[in-house]
């Protein structure tokens, strides 16, 4: 049985068949009926305008329309049952009361559409292997690993990737700074000691602008793969991914498979996606002007690129004319592979237990081939993922450019009181501060982790429940989570520890507080009973519900819905702000309705609906990717 909505807008499209006469009134393709749920629920817990939609087709008055679908929906059974009160208000609004008792025994059936089998590569993280991640990296991560768990609760098989850029010019900074700048002090990670590297770098560059020849010289060698520069980039770069898969697994955040960019340089990936290039009349070599001896993608006069962004150039290069290529040419090799559109594949061998690596050695795996991409990847890369999308279509593969789906996400920058607890100067009274790599600015996630844990353990009274590092690191994925995708999140210490309001400390605590009643319940009326076999029997609704009773009930009713919603428009914030109300509810159903006190039928049923409270919240905990804790 699909899910509730979904049931419900098929009986109420079958019902406007019955009145139209034609299956495809005008205008009104059947499948995009409106249905929505009201927030007052006086007006039904569904309720849908097609009689007025209608009106001008049928040339009726919209309440008569509206009459004759509620009565066809009645005579039909009234959606199995599931409805118990169909209304019709003016100006011609048809309202639907769901039977609750028969929802509650109907609930385990609903299903939510199969994935159908496709196979989803969902990219994220990606973060260059040149020193210690910072938070904005960890805002990629935590978004990658919620669309990963929100795809796979919806039937997707998915294949997660950590893209390893080995070969660009922040590794071959880390790099000439490692040979040429002097650097002591107390560090006790190798990407810690080279964030300090890397700005120091930078600062040589300011300084004395002729060593940038170095990066170039660096970056060749990177690229020939043969010398002893480019052994070194391979260490430093090995060193620095396993630090950021270490601290990831602190978060709950896993990969399938790391994806070397030098893998695709020397097994032959760019050579064969050139030579697919080469037979399109978009991809062409420059003969004059600033961009002569350059490969570039060309483009359509009205497509030009984004206002302000100078390296965003109309005609896009792939292959410079010192023959680097560019991150973009090395992205489209990449997503032939990814969509299985080359004749060629990588040899894979573990990096760590569990996680693949693609190299020159190793076995034939089943990676790549895949119906759909996603690449979370900042909105800074918006016209490189459309030249990637470009390719595509130049290449005749429009289904998979299609299929290919770039995740945008606004950067973090810190608020001046978390950027002056971090001993950043603010005395210029800027509302947010940028954190930059090149001048050593940010925090690093590790420091994060430690400041918010500390802060935890100082303040909380009860330490036996879930550790403060546990807390701490749910509280900073729920944060970096909960904001629009296109939001700049000002990072504040201070709010992603709240106990109240729309975070993920809250989340647990109303979590933990449920599950307390259902054990007091137990204990008390059933000693000797588990919990499931106390809370998991419906027991008979009452006659009236209160209304903090319905509103749960209706809160419940709609996690189908919005896990499948979230998941096609892939948009973790909606769990965040579904799970948020959730708790808020249940926190009004606890103040308001006593679970544990009054007659033997009311405890009963109350309990059920704490349960079935925990097991929802439990699933977009899930979701989200953080605990579930009987105790906080």
């Amino acid at each position: 049985m699909p899910i509730l909505s979904e049931l419900i807008r098929q009986h109420l499209e079958q019902a406007v068949r019955a009145v139209s006469p034609d299956p495809g009134p005008a205008g009104l393709p059947l499948g995009t009926v409106a249905l929505e749920q009201p927030a007052n629920a006086d007006h039904g817990d569904y309720s849908s305008n097609i009689a007025m939609q209608l009106a001008r087709s049928l040339r009726k008055s919209p309440l008569v329309i509206a009459e004759q679908i509620a009565a066809e929906m009645k005579a039909s059974g009234s959606v199995n049952g599931l409805v118990q009160t169909i209304s019709v208000a003016a100006p011609g609004f048809i309202n639907l009361y769901l039977n609750w008792q028969a929802w509650a025994e109907a609930k385990d059936d609903f299903a939510l559409p199969p994935g159908a089998g496709l196979k989803v590569i969902v990219e994220h993280t990606s973060v260059n292997p040149n020193k210690s991640m910072h938070v904005g990296h960890l805002r990629n991560a935590c978004i990658g690993d919620a669309l990963v768990r929100m795809l796979r609760a919806t039937g997707h098989t998915v294949e997660v990737h950590n893209y390893v850029d080995d070969l660009g010019n922040q590794l071959a900074d880390t790099v000439a700074g490692l040979l040429h700048v002097p650097l002591a002090g107390g560090h006790v990670r190798f990407g810690d000691y080279c964030w300090d590297i890397y700005a120091e770098i930078n600062k040589t560059y300011a300084q004395h602008p002729e060593m940038v020849q170095k990066r170039t010289e660096i970056l060749h060698e990177l690229e020939e793969g043969n010398g002893n520069t480019a052994w070194m980039g391979t260490l430093v770069a090995g060193q620095i991914v396993r630090e950021h898969i270490e601290e990831m697994r602190g978060f709950g955040i896993d990969y399938d498979l790391l994806v070397w960019e030098s893998s695709i340089l020397r097994e032959g990936f760019w050579s064969a996606a050139f030579s697919l290039l080469s037979q399109t009349g978009v991809f062409v070599q420059e003969t004059e002007g600033k961009l002569a001896g350059c490969w570039i993608l060309k483009q359509s006069e009205d497509n030009t690129a984004p206002d302000g962004l100078e390296e965003h150039q109309k005609d896009k290069v792939l292959v410079r004319s010192n023959g680097i290529l560019t991150y973009t040419a090395k992205d489209i090799a990449y997503h032939l592979w990814k969509f299985g559109l080359l004749d060629k594949d990588f040899k894979y061998s573990e990096f760590t237990s569990g996680l693949w690596t693609t190299g020159l050695t190793g076995q034939a795996l089943p990676f790549g081939q895949a119906d759909r991409v996603v690449n979370v990847i900042d909105y800074r890369q918006e016209y490189p993922q459309a030249m990637v999308k470009q390719a595509l279509e130049a290449l005749g593969f429009g289904e998979q450019a299609d299929s290919l789906h770039h995740v945008s996400y606004g950067v973090v920058s810190l608020s001046p009181a978390s950027a002056a607890e971090l001993g950043i100067d603010t005395s210029g009274g800027k509302s947010s501060y940028a954190m930059s790599g090149r001048q050593g600015i940010g925090i690093k996630v590790a420091d994060l982790v430690q400041l918010m844990e500390d802060t935890i353990e100082a303040t909380r009274s009860d330490k036996n429940g879930l550790s403060s590092r546990l807390i701490a690191t749910a509280a900073i994925r729920y944060y970096l989570l909960r904001f629009n995708l296109g939001t700049e999140i000002v990072f504040d210490f201070k709010q992603a520890m709240e106990i109240s309001g729309n975070t993920g400390v809250y989340l647990m605590y109303a979590y933990a507080r449920a599950s307390r009643v259902i054990s007091k319940g137990v204990a008390a009326g059933s000693a000797g009973e588990d919990t499931d076999s106390v809370t998991s029997g419906l027991p008979p609704f009452p006659a009236q519900l209160e209304a903090a009773e319905l509103a749960l009930l209706r809160q419940l009713s709609l996690w189908q819905e919005i896990l499948y919603t979230a998941s096609r428009e892939l948009t973790p914030n909606t769990i965040c702000n579904y799970a948020h109300s959730l708790a808020s509810l249940f926190s009004n159903f606890y103040s308001a309705c006593p679970i544990l006190k009054g007659e033997a039928a009311s405890i009963a049923f109350r309990l059920w609906l704490t349960r079935c409270f925990t097991d929802t919240l439990g699933e977009a905990l899930d979701v989200l990717g953080l605990p579930k804790p009987e105790r906080m």
